[in-house]
């Protein structure tokens, strides 16, 4: 069971002046439940090499059993440092994808090339596509087979357009997930801010806030029936 794990590469949040990049939670939960399942784990990214953390993601109240983990495992974080080039990935390697949130995403793998094509072709082929927070925000240009945009017709979450508001940051990113998967023809469902809340539409997953990473992993590993 061979997972590719994708991440940003973005760490600019704007033009705030503050760092951005993937959020530690939605990348540590997701990293060992799948490994626990028994899955090996690649992981890319649009650089390579070593993907900014958004700094308040390692904050003292966004800690949790995944993180602390994290901190301790220096396999995983060496992993982590060495990252693949996106652009060097063989999408028939891997039997399914995962890409963890943070805002970074919203600046470069909504628009990342590599991205979108290893998306099409991972779906095409059948096999397990999820996203969690604002990383469905890959899925923005993404076709489906039939040409219309990949979440048209699908059940999907994402980050809702609330919880954008609650942290402020509704006028700096560059689009709403919430709005752009609607847009998109997409059947949006959320929970309350910051519950746990995954959609399972097929082999396409996705989870809305940093509270749904390891239900959206774990709803990656029953589409791929373990």
């Amino acid at each position: 069971m061979n997972i590719l794990i994708v991440l940003t590469s973005h760490d600019q949040l704007g033009t705030t002046g503050e760092k951005t990049g993937f959020w530690l939670e939605e990348f540590a939960a997701p990293y060992y439940s799948l490994k626990d399942a028994g899955a090996t784990l690649t992981l890319a990214s649009p650089a390579g090499g070593q993907p900014p953390l958004d700094p308040k993601s390692d904050a003292p109240d966004f800690q949790t059993d995944a993180t602390r983990r994290f901190a301790q495992d220096a396999g995983a974080q060496a992993q982590l440092a060495s990252t693949i080039p996106l652009s060097a990935i063989k999408p028939a390697d891997y039997d399914a994808v995962f890409y963890p949130g943070g805002h970074g995403p919203l600046w470069d793998l909504a628009e990342n090339r590599d991205s979108i094509a290893l998306i099409e072709t991972l779906y095409r082929a059948g096999k397990p596509v999820a996203a969690v927070c604002h990383a469905p925000a890959v899925l923005r240009h993404t076709q489906g087979p039939d040409g219309k945009p990949l979440v048209s017709g699908k059940k999907v979450t994402g980050f809702s357009n609330s919880e954008e508001a609650a942290v402020g940051l509704t006028d700096v990113v560059p689009f709403l997930v919430e709005d752009m998967l609607a847009s998109n023809g997409g059947l949006y469902s959320k929970a309350e801010d910051w519950h746990s809340h995954v959609e399972t539409d097929g082999n396409l997953i996705t989870g809305q806030n940093p509270g749904s990473s390891e239900a959206t992993a774990q709803a990656l590993l029953g589409a791929l029936g373990k």
